[in-house]
């Protein structure tokens, strides 16, 4: 059965699960909802996603929701298709991806989130972008990204020499980001500059990242 993800593709969650079935070269389905008019706070939706948020996951008899879940039982399911994303065969590097992975969720994702809310997602439906909170999560992204530029100095990776889910997961929201105008926070580092650089071309970021429009 093909595997199916529902959701709109310009989510940075749906985009991050996209990115990862791209990378195993996996035949999958796109079901568009229309969040708009609120499809997914409510059933059949919600039988799939008990939060009403995107996306939702099927592949055969197996529902999943929360990206990076689906994500890691995709690299761990399909760990011998496409792109080695979790390097399982090293308890040591996998660990360290796991590392990298929960750095992104906790220390990048919630000022980046923050600021591409208020600077590109907000005057889009005509809402105040309150410079005070995107000074604030900027300097908090800063923080990060001169530990990444440390971290970058000396592995081409996050996780080491390999490209892998703790990269990957960077990348929707980096897309993004990238179009804003505090991109650079990125390019004024080198080593961060030079990574992204790399995964953004990769030819599944290329076409996934064409696809997340507002």
């Amino acid at each position: 059965m093909t595997i199916k993800v529902h959701g709109v593709p310009r989510s940075t969650c749906v985009a991050r699960v996209l990115l990862c079935l791209q990378e195993k070269g996996l035949e999958y389905d796109v079901v568009q909802l229309n969040v708009t008019a609120g499809e997914h706070k409510q059933q059949p939706y919600l039988s799939l996603h008990p939060f009403g948020q995107i996306p939702a996951f099927e592949d055969g008899d197996v529902t999943l929701f929360e990206s990076r879940a689906i994500n890691k039982y995709l690299a761990n399911k399909y760990k011998d298709v496409g792109t080695n994303l979790l390097q399982s065969a090293s308890f040591l590097e996998s660990t360290i991806i796991d590392l990298w992975m929960e750095v992104e969720s906790q220390q990048f994702n919630p000022p980046m989130s923050t600021i591409v809310m208020q600077t590109l997602v907000n005057p889009i439906f005509g809402k105040h972008t309150d410079q005070k909170i995107v000074e604030t999560e900027l300097a908090k992204l800063g923080q990060v990204l001169d530990v990444y530029e440390e971290r970058l100095s000396k592995n081409k990776y996050l996780a080491g020499e390999h490209y892998t889910l703790a990269d990957l997961h960077h990348i929707p929201y980096l897309v993004y980001f990238m179009k804003s105008p505090h991109a650079t926070a990125v390019t004024s580092r080198p080593h961060v500059s030079a990574w992204w650089d790399t995964i953004s071309s990769r030819p599944g970021t290329v076409k996934v990242s064409s696809e997340m429009k507002f």
